[in-house]
């Protein structure tokens, strides 16, 4: 077949031919290049749907085409860039290119490792995606585990670190013309330095692995420690973020969260309850003997409190009979905890309404009369 002979004309050293074929790679990229995206995230998950239970098409999709098609895009421009030849000065000797040349392949280069990084940090979005709802297939209707809660963000901050990580080390070597192998090891031999610069760091990053490991405690848990409590959220590579009851949202280093002792209130197997109550002097013996039995017997006949509830005549004092009152509740939920505490304070009212006791009040202030 005979070419045009138009399409020969050379211009900046290429034909209109190459400018033709440059142009026509850089529109169908550009126009298809999201259908190709949506063809190869429909082949992965073609290639994946026996693993991926509980992921739809559309949320790979969803993940994938963006970054899919900014890929596409920067391999377009290098097929189109790759056919045409690039002017060099007449002073410039054999083999050295033009320093627009070398920045423009670098730039182009340095696209490409970025919007592959995209697509590897998109991937591990998936693939924790896929996890985590396999998870919550395999539990029954209260949800994932704590070691799914705790397991899966971990999982994936770790694995984007190590994709950024090499995605660095390959853009210093084939953009930037690093020894990569040098600096790797110059790094060794730094190291040492590096580790006294980044104490607090890495000894944050290391418990987070004693946590992770050990598991004292996990996401959606009640912890204290030191002086803050509150509901873990999320243990991350350095720090822990709890959930105050006052709805802050306090950041605690992994490694005081291991230093010192936690305490894990989510794992109590009941809460106690104790406080003392004062009778006035007029409340006789069979009396406090009838409020203190029947007030027991109410204790005791709440399915969430244990057989062991307690009601003592404690002391005698000036201001009247104390009786100390303690039981233990049943339950790890705190809303739960407090409507049994206040069930069982309007039985005990209730009981010594019944059997005619009163409770000792604060002496009555009176006001002196003003003088006239």
């Amino acid at each position: 077949m005979t070419l045009p002979p138009f399409l020969s004309y050379e211009i900046l050293g290429n034909t209109l031919g190459q400018y033709l074929i440059a142009t026509l790679i850089l529109l169908v990229g550009s126009a298809f290049r999201r259908l190709f995206s949506r063809l190869l995230s429909k082949l992965l998950f073609s290639l994946t749907k026996r693993y991926t239970a509980g992921v739809t098409e559309d949320e790979l999709h969803e993940l994938l085409i963006q970054p899919l098609s900014t890929l596409l895009l920067v391999v377009t421009l290098q097929l189109a860039g790759a056919t045409l030849m690039y002017p060099h000065s007449p002073t410039a000797g054999p083999g050295v290119l033009p320093w627009h040349e070398v920045l423009l392949l670098r730039i182009l280069a340095l696209a490409f490792i970025v919007a592959a990084a995209r697509v590897a940090l998109r991937l591990v979005d998936f693939a924790l995606l896929v996890m985590a709802r396999r998870a919550a297939l395999r539990t029954t209707a209260h949800g994932p585990t704590r070691l799914d809660n705790q397991f899966l963000p971990f999982a994936k901050d770790l694995l984007k670190v190590f994709f950024i990580i090499i995605a660095v080390l390959v853009a210093l070597g084939q953009v930037f013309g690093v020894n990569v192998t040098a600096l790797i090891g110059g790094l060794g031999i730094g190291g040492l330095a590096v580790a006294f610069a980044a104490k607090e760091s890495l000894e944050n990053l290391i418990a987070s692995f004693t946590i992770f490991l050990d598991q004292p405690f996990g996401v959606g848990d009640l912890v204290t420690a030191g002086s803050v409590s509150g509901t873990v959220e999320k243990i991350g590579f350095r720090s822990t973020r709890l959930r105050t009851a006052e709805k802050s949202y306090v950041t605690v280093p992994n490694k005081s969260m291991i230093d010192k002792p936690l305490d894990n209130l989510s794992l109590r197997t009941s809460r106690r309850v104790g406080f003392t109550l004062t009778f006035d002097q007029k409340t006789t013996s069979a009396q406090l003997h009838a409020i203190i039995a029947a007030a027991v017997a109410a204790m005791q006949a709440h399915p969430l409190v244990t057989p062991d509830a307690q009601m003592k005549f404690s002391a005698l004092t000036p201001a009247g009979k104390e009786v100390t009152v303690q039981y233990f509740v049943q339950t790890t939920s705190y809303d739960e905890y407090l409507n049994v505490k206040e069930d069982l304070n309007y039985s005990i009212v209730e009981v010594v309404e019944q059997h005619g006791g009163s409770f000792a009040g604060a002496p009555m202030v009176v006001a002196p009369a003003d003088k006239a």
